[in-house]
């Protein structure tokens, strides 16, 4: 089985769908810390003026301490009907604005008090309209006693998990080395930019083989200057539809 492993992102750009279609199962870890800076609960589409501008999910004040699954969202429908009218706003003469803005409103009209299970909506139902088959999972906790034992310093990992083949014990490559063993995945797939910080022949002497998702270069058509890459894939979906779009997922290799 090939496995994927990343937080609920909201409304993700098209590389996230990209790493989603390459595996056979994709885990949405939200036991992990919750960055305030990162895109669990925001992202970017096309500014008015051409120019990026971010869109978010109002959540409840949380210190980078707590965990991405205990982030609640505002209750207030406030923020959801400002984020459709700015995506309104922004795509309304795109070309494919009524069926993606129909696939948008219905995803964030969800009734949850919870960021993460919002976020696992979104991406669900955007794997849907595109017809990726990937079995997508939540953590749900089931982690939990795993990140309690990488909560230890670094040093000690080598007692606690003396199962692994490692020289040294780095607390992310052991996180997914036993998340792999607990699924029974034989191939774990990231994202492109992890090619720096996961080493191929250390996964295969712990008996999982690893690749990375490496996007195409690619450019489509976007009401602005100059192509901006790497927004959500809101942008996407509204200048592309689903069959462009669909063209787009399959635009990357496995190296």
């Amino acid at each position: 089985m090939k496995l994927a492993i990343m937080q609920p992102y909201f409304f993700p750009y098209i590389g996230y769908f990209q790493v989603i279609h390459a595996v056979d199962k994709y885990l949405l870890h939200g036991g992990l810390p919750y960055l305030k800076k990162g895109w669990v609960n925001r992202n970017r589409i096309l500014g008015p003026d051409g120019r990026p501008a971010y869109v978010n999910a109002e959540i409840r004040a949380r210190s980078s301490h707590t965990k991405i699954d205990d982030i609640e969202l505002v209750p207030s429908r406030h923020w959801k009907d400002k984020f459709l009218r700015g995506v309104s706003y922004i795509y309304r003469k795109s070309p494919f604005f009524d069926d993606i803005y129909a696939l948008i409103e219905n995803a964030v009209a969800a009734d949850t008090e919870r960021l993460s299970e919002l976020n696992k909506r979104c991406i669900v139902s955007i794997c849907d309209f595109l017809g990726i088959r990937t079995t997508i999972a939540t953590t749900d906790g089931s982690f939990a006693p795993l990140e309690e034992r990488l909560s230890k310093p670094e040093t000690e990992l080598r007692l606690e998990f003396p199962g692994l083949r490692l020289s040294v014990y780095r607390r992310k490559v052991v996180r997914i080395l036993e998340i792999c063993r607990q699924e029974g995945a034989a191939t774990f797939v990231n994202a492109i930019g992890g090619i720096a910080l996961y080493d191929r022949a250390e996964f295969r002497s712990n008996g999982v083989e690893l690749y990375f998702v490496e996007t195409q270069p690619f450019t489509y058509p976007q009401r602005a200057p100059q192509f901006v890459p790497d927004l959500s894939i809101i942008d996407v979906l509204m200048n592309c539809g689903k069959a462009g779009t669909g063209r787009l997922l399959e635009n990357y290799r496995l190296v």
